[in-house]
């Protein structure tokens, strides 16, 4: 957020406020034992964001997706292009995000996405 749009980390902040304004934050995987990525791989969490993206697919306002990574990106064939915009990204995980996270101002791009389908930016701010 500092590198994008200038916003200082918060040490104490929440996302709610993100959630206000309509951000969804769903990961493919929506648990997983400590310390051990995709542990819960392939437990059916999936199908249940797979239907969550379906879903969102349906609406009639177009929905920009904001997909993180390879598991996200692969998420991009349950979306329609021509009625929804897909920004895809590097994931912001400690083990990846110095390979192109950082810099490539998501956020941004995003606020940019909202004001060409005529919507109101996002405040990012995390208070």
């Amino acid at each position: 957020l500092e590198s994008d749009l200038g916003y200082l980390p918060s040490k104490k902040g929440t996302l709610t406020s993100w959630a206000e304004q309509g951000i969804l934050l769903l990961n493919s995987v929506l648990t997983v034992r400590q310390s051990e990525a995709n542990s819960h791989k392939n437990k059916g969490w999936e199908k249940f964001t797979d239907i969550i993206i379906t879903k969102l697919n349906e609406k009639s306002d177009p929905v920009i997706f904001l997909l993180w990574g390879n598991y996200a990106k692969k998420k991009s064939k349950l979306i329609n292009d021509k009625k929804h915009i897909i920004i895809e990204g590097i994931h912001p995980s400690p083990l990846s995000a110095y390979g192109g996270f950082f810099g490539s101002k998501p956020f941004s791009t995003v606020n940019n996405a909202l004001k060409s389908i005529n919507k109101k930016e996002i405040d990012w701010e995390i208070k």
